[in-house]
């Protein structure tokens, strides 16, 4: 078997590290750096250390000289700007809350990654990620399961990845600490990993310019905040600035939360009461299983309805006509259209599926 492998590189510790581990394992690595969009705005002041800035792949080229492994600068610029920030614009505008990191890991950067390991007779792709990926001596099936580190588990963001891209997949750090991975990038020689803060923007925008790209690319529509009693209590910039369980930005007198929307009315609908905005029952739809088939029957699960919200108990119906349906043991807030709701059993991370509208 071929050890040829193609590393995603970020510029980052984490898959600066990979490469590192691969070699130490037997593999012939590749880094490859996907060259991405930034929002051309004065406003978009990134950190350092996103993965898109010139900066990044500097870093990323320099880690792959000092081993000695082949790098390369894949431009996926406009792939990127169909497939994640158009995709972000068009569900801001539908007054759901999007998550551009999973859309991106399937429809971009695996996509991508295998798309050049395959224009070059490669079969397997590697990432920085912190999950594991392992085969079931049961089922023979290739299987997504939560990190050792539970804390960086990024099983969630991984959990719409096509099944057959499974077996091909190589994630190193699953077994790892963050704490360790900086220990051993320390210990290899790469001591400017350690002065680097971990971003917390959006590769294409900063979280500070976040509201004027909403703004500049989804425009303002003013209207209503009302109660359930329709009461006007204010008025908003537009729908799309607001998320279900919202708090801040309100500027109403009392802690009022976001229930709702009047899409017809342009209406914002507020609630003074938490368990008004809590539900027990969610559809999905598409939905996706990255580690099993599609079930016939129900199941038992634990899922999240948010990258840092809390596993919970829950039931997954059979699929009916393109949509699955979850129904949790407990009422749940902030369910939000558009994000994804991530279902495990144990460790295994079974799949996902985007949240229908209430």
């Amino acid at each position: 078997m071929s050890k040829k492998i193609v590393v995603g590189m970020s510029g980052g510790v984490d898959s600066s590290m990979t490469l590192i581990l691969l070699k130490k394992q037997g593999w012939d690595p590749i880094g490859v750096s996907l060259k991405l969009p930034i929002w051309e705005d004065k406003s978009n002041v990134l950190n350092e250390n996103v993965c898109c800035t010139q900066e990044s792949y500097d870093i990323a080229r320099h880690v792959c000289e000092k081993l000695d492994v082949p790098f390369h600068i894949y431009d996926v610029k406009s792939d990127f700007k169909k497939q994640v920030m158009d995709y972000f614009v068009t569900d801001l505008k539908n007054n759901k809350t999007p998550n551009p990191c999973v859309i991106c890991n399937r429809e971009l950067k695996y996509t991508k990654l295998f798309e050049w390991a395959h224009k070059n007779n490669i079969k397997y792709v590697a990432t920085g990620h912190y999950a594991k990926i392992e085969k079931n001596k049961k089922t023979n099936e290739y299987q997504l399961l939560r990190a050792v580190d539970l804390k960086k588990d990024q099983s969630y963001g991984l959990s719409f990845l096509k099944k057959k891209w499974l077996e091909f997949i190589v994630l190193p750090l699953g077994p790892f600490t963050k704490e360790q991975v900086y220990e051993l990038a320390k210990n290899e020689g790469f001591p400017l990993f350690l002065k680097r803060k971990q971003s917390q923007d959006l590769c294409f925008v900063s979280k500070k310019a976040l509201p004027i790209f909403i703004q500049k690319n989804v425009g303002e529509k003013p209207g209503e905040i009302i109660n359930e009693d329709e009461k006007v209590l204010g008025n908003h910039r537009g729908l799309h600035f607001y998320t279900i369980g919202q708090k801040r930005r309100l500027f109403l007198n009392g802690e009022y939360y976001v229930k709702g929307f009047n899409n017809e009315k342009n209406q914002l609908i507020v609630t003074l009461n938490v368990n008004d905005i809590k539900i027990k029952e969610i559809e999905l739809s598409p939905y996706n299983f990255v580690s099993i088939e599609e079930p016939k029957k129900e199941i038992k699960v634990t899922a999240k309805v948010g990258y840092g919200m809390e596993l919970s108990s829950a039931i997954i119906h059979p699929p009916k006509n393109g949509i699955l349906k979850i129904v949790f043991d407990e009422d749940k807030p902030f369910v939000r259209a558009g994000q994804f709701c991530v279902f495990y059993q144990g460790n295994v991370c079974l799949g996902a599926g985007i949240i229908n509208e209430r």
